[in-house]
């Protein structure tokens, strides 16, 4: 039905507080970058109207520090963008601050902790190779 995937990584070893927070900031990253996502308003039975969400599903997988520095390497050398969230960014308070300790670290650093990308089905999968679904 689609010819695109969207997935979100997390590392295995986070909070569950942490990996529900990094996977929304990366969600809305890949939102913001795709707007033809964001479906129509949804509408209950009282007629009362809701945000819309992404018409395409969304596959969380998870896996450990050295699988996430892969798919972030991997996506990099295909030219396919990403939404990062490293470590770092849990001791911020705002986007500014965010972007700052961002801008002091590398790919290859095994500090990801998050990853998200969207693009063809096949490459996706080849990108997250190594990842597990979340469960």
């Amino acid at each position: 039905m689609f010819d695109t995937k969207t997935a979100i990584i997390v590392r295995d070893d986070l909070a569950t507080w942490q990996k529900l927070n990094v996977t929304a900031f990366l969600m809305s990253g890949i939102a913001g970058a795709n707007p033809d996502i964001i479906g129509e308003h949804y509408r209950d039975s009282e007629g009362n109207s809701h945000l819309p969400m992404s018409v395409q599903p969304v596959i969380v997988l998870t896996g450990p520090a050295n699988v996430m520095t892969n798919i972030r390497n991997r996506a990099h050398s295909r030219g396919v963008e990403t939404v990062a969230y490293i470590e770092e960014m849990f001791a911020t308070g705002h986007d500014a601050a965010n972007r700052a300790v961002f801008a002091e670290h590398g790919p290859e650093e095994a500090n990801t902790v998050g990853i998200a990308l969207r693009a063809d089905k096949k490459i996706v999968d080849k990108i997250t190779k190594g990842a597990k679904m979340h469960g």
